[in-house]
């Protein structure tokens, strides 16, 4: 007797034990939840699936293969890299990814880095705790450079969503924003800047395109020459974006003026990362987290649901 169909969810552990799956619960068909999946666990935990959730376990065609019974893959993401898109398909499985539920956590958390490091907070604070400041002869001190963004200028280098949502927040404190023209992006708009000529011009340059085969790397050496010594660079999007060996040695010789970047080439950084080797005080590193506010993520989860659900009504 075969089991009942059910639907799975394959890595809950990145949701957050505090997001609620009321929203998956409510559908139709039985849910079966695991907090993390290896590759080889897959095919077993899904063999009785029309649909399956996931947000970073991959699904390959070696593992289509094996269930027939597959009609649908949830991306709990906005990326599907982790899906065989082709596989899915010539068997005629919908891929269904959510879009624009982190759009405002991710330009918070950018702007958050921005402003952190136009007034050099971490140095600051770093003072304050080891007795640099108890040893002024002055009540304050004033041996880290302070940025104020007011009439400085920002660019933009991928103005979608996210992009769109910091110059938002960039506006609110004066700055003047630059759209930058994204290598193969195909875009011919009036408004936008050349990469080369945005990055002379800038204060602050924030990263939120998408890493492919024209923008590996965008940001190299001879790019980071381009910038102004105080610059600040961000990176929310992809760490592909950016070569860390070049960027580390911009800021260690004072090429640049700081640095903070919530995504790295590797995740997680098992097997270390240049920019994680030394300490730096012009330099933020976040585990890429710059999407998970609580917002953000029960958001993700309620949207996949609907998507769904309206998947299920064709």
């Amino acid at each position: 007797m075969s089991k009942t169909k059910n639907v799975v969810l394959l890595d809950r552990a990145t949701l957050g034990a505090e997001v609620s799956l009321e929203a998956f619960h409510h559908l139709p068909i039985p849910l079966e939840m695991y907090e993390q999946s290896r590759s080889e666990e897959v095919v077993d935990r899904c063999r009785n699936a029309v649909a399956i959730f996931t947000n970073k376990v991959v699904i390959d065609e070696a593992m289509l293969s094996s269930l027939p019974d597959l009609r649908y893959i949830g991306v709990l993401a906005t990326g599907t890299n982790n899906i065989d898109l082709a596989a899915c398909d010539l068997r005629g499985i919908r891929v269904q990814n959510v879009e624009r539920y982190s759009t405002a956590s991710v330009a918070q958390h950018a702007m958050a880095m921005i402003l952190s490091l136009a007034g050099s907070v971490p140095a600051y604070s770093r003072d304050a705790v080891n007795g640099t400041w108890a040893d002024s002869d002055m009540f304050c001190l004033l041996n880290h450079p302070i940025m104020e963004l007011e009439g400085k200028t920002l660019l933009i280098v991928g103005y979608g969503d996210l992009g769109k949502a910091t110059a938002r927040l960039a506006e609110a404190f004066g700055m003047n924003v630059l759209k930058a023209k994204v290598p193969g992006s195909g875009t011919g708009a009036e408004d936008r800047v050349e990469l080369d000529e945005g990055l002379k011009k800038s204060d602050v340059v924030s990263l939120h395109c998408p890493l492919g085969e024209n923008t590996t790397n965008l940001i190299d050496q001879r790019r980071l020459s381009l910038m102004k010594p105080s610059a600040i660079l961000i990176n929310t999007s992809r760490g592909g974006l950016v070569d860390e060996s070049a960027l580390i040695s911009a800021l260690e010789s004072g090429q640049l003026g700081g640095a903070g970047f919530d995504v790295l080439t590797e995740e997680p950084p098992r097997n270390g990362n240049v920019l994680l080797k030394k300490s730096q005080l012009n330099l933020i590193v976040t585990p890429h987290c710059a999407w998970g506010s609580q917002e953000s993520r029960q958001r993700l989860v309620n949207l996949a649901a609907q998507h769904y659900e309206r998947f299920l009504e064709v």
